[in-house]
């Protein structure tokens, strides 16, 4: 079950640290790009810069201190509940993506 959490810990802070930067870069004020240059400036947001990457790592030891708390009300709080529903987020928005993609190029 140790496997588990960590697995989850890390694909939740993957998941949520990808869509802030998604949000930082899709700022009004951030950029005015659109198309095929909005995917790179996210690319290069997620990979280059450094608060990503710091992000990714302290919420995975968040999470990961969280799955291992002796409290059960606050592990299903603060673990649970966080990592469950934005790894749902995550999966909904990568599973959109790709049916859309599908339907468009078979149509």
């Amino acid at each position: 079950m140790v496997y588990v959490k960590a697995i989850l810990s890390g694909m939740t802070a993957v998941i949520a640290t990808e869509l802030l930067t998604i949000w930082w870069v899709l700022r009004p004020w951030s950029q005015k790009t659109t198309g095929v240059e909005l995917i790179f400036a996210v690319l290069k947001a997620s990979l280059v810069h450094a608060q990503p990457w710091i992000l990714a790592i302290f919420l995975f030891a968040t999470f990961f201190a969280a799955s291992r708390l002796d409290s059960k009300t606050l592990r299903v709080v603060l673990f649970w509940i966080p990592t469950v529903t934005i790894s749902c987020i995550g999966i909904t928005l990568v599973s959109f993506v790709t049916y859309v993609i599908t339907q468009f190029k078979n149509s």
